[in-house]
């Protein structure tokens, strides 16, 4: 039998007792704060010549492909023009659009022109009829593939056809929502690629 293991000697775990925790419970209703997707984007549509903007926190990516999920409510206007024109751009803004990303999501685009009142620029995109947001950091040109959970939950999964970036923008950190009014901003970058013996991307 083995006594030592590493130079010391072995000991048999004991069994693990309950003490009582410094956690406190937190509600159910909640918790998808602790989950909430990032970064906050802007979600860009068009529908009978007239451009449409929403804020969005509920995204995720599904595929490499790259294919994307979005859920939206049935309630916001957007939903009904993506389930009419099953396109979009997916707009990645960084935090010093942040205040403007809130007010956009503070009002309809049933009864306001979003890039006039918050001076931002509208530029056409290549495979899709929803434009670009030019202050973005990104753009990403969708087209919906699936929204056969569009009525039970919101979701709508989409196709990247065409990816636009900016490497000339001197802000580039990009902002996550937290359920609750909060934001976070990302902070300084890490690489350790080198130590990520799987990952062969590039950034």
């Amino acid at each position: 039998m083995l006594t030592f293991l590493g130079g010391s000697e072995y000991k048999k775990p004991t069994a693990f007792v309950a003490k009582e925790q410094a956690v406190k419970t937190f509600p159910l209703d909640r918790a998808f704060q602790f989950l909430e997707p990032g970064p906050t984007i802007l979600l860009s549509t068009c529908y009978k010549g007239k451009p449409n903007l929403m804020t969005l926190s509920w995204s995720t990516v599904i595929d490499f492909t790259p294919i994307f999920g979005c859920i939206l409510s049935p309630g916001d206007y957007t939903f009904e023009l993506l389930k009419k024109t099953r396109e979009c751009v997916i707009a990645i803004p960084t935090v010093d659009l942040l205040n403007k990303v809130v007010d956009i999501g503070n009002c309809s685009g049933l009864d306001t022109d979003k890039f006039a009142r918050f001076k931002l620029t509208a530029q056409k995109s290549k495979y899709v009829g929803a434009p670009l947001v030019k202050e973005c950091l990104a753009n990403i040109e969708c087209k919906v593939t699936d929204t056969s959970l569009a009525g039970r939950y919101g979701l709508f999964v989409m196709e990247g056809v065409k990816a636009w970036y900016d490497p000339a923008r001197k802000e580039r950190r990009t902002f996550h929502a937290n359920g609750d009014g909060t934001f976070t901003v990302d902070g300084r970058t890490r690489d350790l690629r080198e130590r990520m013996t799987k990952w062969e991307g590039e950034i």
